[in-house]
């Protein structure tokens, strides 16, 4: 075209028309242009571009925004579809509740195990044995880790619990923490 400069060099003052209504700020860029194609739109005559002629695509290139085109699906990661939007059920399958709900199914989510005795015997021992110097309160701590650790063991071999090792720990701790609290506390007493 005459009097226009090429596409690809670069803007200067003198791009605009000679009236001052269009700045070179007020061109479409690249980016802003759509895809283009060989065919025109359906119903649509051929949209001149802004250097004066057709739309011109790559040959054989089907023109992505024709009317009823259809759109492919985005592309899903190996990891799966991401992060599920807020607001929708849990993760699984369609209809069960959620794990940890009550009602639903039968047999959808099993009881949490209750850990608690198994744990806090094991606490209790351990701190026993390590303050057995305080005698009057390590005993008492040894023979409560000693009680808890029998309930935690007891639900252990129900099934009830996962923690049968923690809870036997609790008791053999808090066993020889009353041990040497009872010790120590004799020697006190006698000396």
């Amino acid at each position: 075209m005459a009097g226009q400069p090429a596409p690809w060099s670069s803007p200067t003052v003198h791009d605009g028309p000679a009236s001052g209504a269009s700045a070179v700020h007020d061109q479409q860029t690249v980016t802003s242009f759509p895809a283009a194609s060989n065919t025109a739109p359906p119903s649509a005559a051929p949209v001149a571009g802004p250097y004066g002629g057709a739309w011109a695509g790559p040959a054989g290139a089907a023109d992505p925004f024709a009317a009823g085109a259809a759109v492919p699906p985005p592309p899903i990661g190996p990891e799966g579809p991401g992060q599920v939007p807020y607001g929708y059920p849990h993760a699984g399958y369609a209809g069960a509740p959620a794990p940890g709900y009550p009602g639903g199914w039968a047999g959808a989510a099993a009881p949490l195990p209750s850990n608690g005795m198994g744990v806090a015997s094991l606490v209790l021992g351990i701190i026993a044995a390590a303050a057995f110097c305080l005698w009057p309160v390590a005993i008492v701590l040894g023979l409560l880790a000693v009680i808890f650790g029998a309930i935690g063991r007891g639900k252990a071999n129900r099934g009830e619990a996962t923690n049968g090792g923690q809870a036997l720990a609790g008791v053999i701790c808090g066993a020889v923490g009353s041990a040497l609290a009872l010790t120590f506390g004799i020697i006190v007493l006698v000396t």
